[in-house]
């Protein structure tokens, strides 16, 4: 089978590799489509995502959909020909975090494309990939593969809305208008947020966002002015989404916020923390939240999509054929030309 492999910063290759072994539990699916991630991107470009840096050959990918080439002798619930989005998580099920709830804090989860562990968890940005039965989500035909890749951002999306509580007639602000920012806009918008202000440095991703559902959009590198009007008084943003992984996208959530809003952490954060006002935490008694992940929002992510309660399609820039992976991940990290990139195959 094709696989892409990633061996260090800037060395992306396409290999051939023998095919898995199938167990009784287990799907062998056909790729057809995976989408480019910002992980995959830090990856690519700099052979690490924070302190996971590869040490060996890495398969990225988590975003993705295909068709069911096989099943194993226990499976019940695909079977061969079925189309399926695919859940990148396989949890153990029995550790205090899964037993609790928690399974985005499983001890040992496998998540397709992730160096964290030695050796790597390997991802699905290859020809075909043996996952669990029940990592297999069906969906329509109706549905196009590349939408139903959009399952896993739009479950970590729904998540951190969770995480955020009520929100139904809130003021919400979105900084960092990537992939992610805007399926949290849709997200936010399904969840009753009356205002939703999408905030960033690129004109084009902020254009994007208005389509899906932002009521305003705020260059902060040629408006910043836009930001001060937010954050007059003690603040006047009910609850922020901070998508940026910058400190200074982190500053301007707690400028904007009013006293006893909420602040979801969803981007990892790089960079100076110098100039970030973490007081204003104290002194307007914020609740501040992290959201990694997902939970049980993976099926509801597909659902979604499956009903068509959402339409990501606006987000959909290109599908790239797997001989032409490098272009993807060139046109992938041109953030003024590309929102979500697939490579298909």
């Amino acid at each position: 089978m094709l696989n892409c492999e990633i061996h260090g910063a800037q060395d992306l290759r396409v290999a051939d590799r023998p095919s898995e072994a199938l167990g009784p539990s287990q799907v062998r699916v056909g790729v057809k489509a995976v989408g480019i991630c910002g992980s995959d991107l830090h990856y690519f470009r700099h052979g690490k995502v924070g302190d996971f840096v590869i040490r060996e050959p890495l398969t990225p990918g988590h975003e993705a959909a295909g068709q069911v080439l096989e099943v194993g002798a226990d499976v019940t619930s695909v079977r061969r020909g079925d189309r399926v989005a695919l859940d990148p998580a396989r949890t153990c099920g029995v550790c205090r975090y899964c037993r609790q709830g928690d399974s985005n804090h499983c001890e040992s989860v496998h998540f397709f494309g992730s160096a964290s562990r030695y050796p790597h968890m390997q991802g699905a940005m290859r020809e075909e990939v043996v996952v669990d039965e029940r990592q297999c989500v069906p969906v329509p035909d109706s549905l196009s593969f590349e939408l139903a890749a959009f399952g896993e951002p739009l479950a970590v999306a729904l998540h951190a809305v969770r995480s955020a509580g009520q929100l139904l007639g809130k003021t919400v602000m979105v900084v960092g208008a990537g992939p992610i920012g805007a399926l949290i806009v849709m997200a936010a918008r399904l969840a009753g947020a009356s205002r939703i202000v999408a905030v960033d440095i690129v004109d084009q991703t902020l254009a994007a966002c208005l389509r899906v559902g932002a009521t305003r959009a705020i260059n902060a590198a040629t408006a910043p002015e836009a930001l001060d009007e937010l954050a007059a008084g003690k603040g006047t943003v009910d609850v922020c989404f901070e998508v940026s992984g910058s400190y200074a996208g982190l500053a301007n959530c707690l400028r904007a916020s009013r006293p006893r809003g909420v602040v979801v952490t969803v981007g990892t954060l790089s960079g100076s923390s110098e100039h970030c006002p973490f007081n204003q935490i104290m002194v307007k008694s914020l609740s501040c939240v992290g959201s990694f992940r997902f939970v049980d929002e993976y099926a509801i992510a597909v659902d979604c999509l499956s009903r068509g309660v959402l339409d990501v399609s606006p987000l959909l820039t290109a599908a790239v054929p797997v001989a032409r992976v490098h272009d993807a991940f060139a046109l992938a990290g041109d953030r003024q030309q590309a929102m979500k990139v697939m490579v298909t195959f």
